[in-house]
């Protein structure tokens, strides 16, 4: 599928692998539409891409629908990469005997499981409006999970089943849209080199890499940048959950 000409979202995009995408994506001759919450820094990508950033919740509908215009607006809408969501740690029974507080729990699985099909459902009906490529392709989606939602570590129930979550629905979601010729796969990174993990010390990200297989580092951003841009591109990859990660299988804890 040729992206160039065409727009594309990018939630979460003004950081980690969103931020990588969007560059990427912009570097083949897309039109940008970044979807973040963090104004300063989403502004100033969009502005360096030429493209357009929308502040939007992705669980809510009424702001990605904006986004969506936006997109349209700019040149048909023929992208979507998902990148936005959370991940904070809690166990089920803390050692104090504490429940897990199930508020948290609601939250993450609103932001990453809710909101990545939120914008699914509303960019697939902009795509279906698109007129068709080659293999009568109107546009091609792109979801973030993680190798959490196959090796959930302690403290990660709710992120392993938000994460989870999108791997079970990628395959049914490719199938509801490959009547209007619209593609869905998922991306499952591992430990990757984003700002959330910026902050550790250096003993703590060596111990990190070395339980990759090989190559014994963290990924780069940019590595799931390209894996996302070839599964834009890619015209025969569909309904896939692909691992990305060095080999790791990532222990209890």
């Amino acid at each position: 599928m040729n992206l160039s000409g065409s727009s594309v979202i990018v939630t979460g995009g003004a950081s980690g692998l969103g931020a990588a995408t969007a560059r990427r994506v912009a570097g083949s001759g897309a039109k940008v539409v970044i979807i973040d919450l963090q104004d300063e820094l989403g502004d100033a990508l969009a502005k360096d891409l030429g493209g357009t950033y929308v502040h939007a919740d992705v669980t809510q509908e009424d702001q990605v629908k904006v986004a969506v215009d936006a997109a349209v607006e700019m040149a048909p809408l023929f992208g979507l990469v998902n990148c936005a969501g959370i991940g904070p740690p809690a166990r089920t029974l803390n050692r104090d005997g504490v429940p897990h507080d199930l508020d948290l729990f609601r939250k993450v699985v609103e932001i990453n499981l809710i909101g990545t099909f939120n914008t699914i459902r509303l960019v697939a009906a902009a795509m279906a409006k698109n007129l068709p490529q080659d293999s009568n392709e109107r546009g091609a989606i792109v979801n973030t999970a993680s190798v959490a939602a196959f090796d959930g570590q302690v403290g990660q129930a709710a992120y392993s089943a938000s994460k989870g979550g999108i791997v079970g629905m990628t395959l049914p979601i490719a199938r509801d849209l490959s009547t209007i010729g619209v593609r869905v796969n998922t991306i499952a990174p591992g430990i990757i080199d984003t700002p959330l993990l910026a902050g550790l010390p250096e003993p703590a990200r060596l111990s990190l890499a070395e339980q990759v297989l090989h190559p014994k580092r963290l990924g780069f951003p940019s590595e799931y940048a390209d894996l996302a841009l070839f599964l834009l591109n890619h015209s025969y990859m569909n309904g896939e959950s692909i691992r990305m990660d060095g080999g790791i299988r990532m222990a209890p804890k």
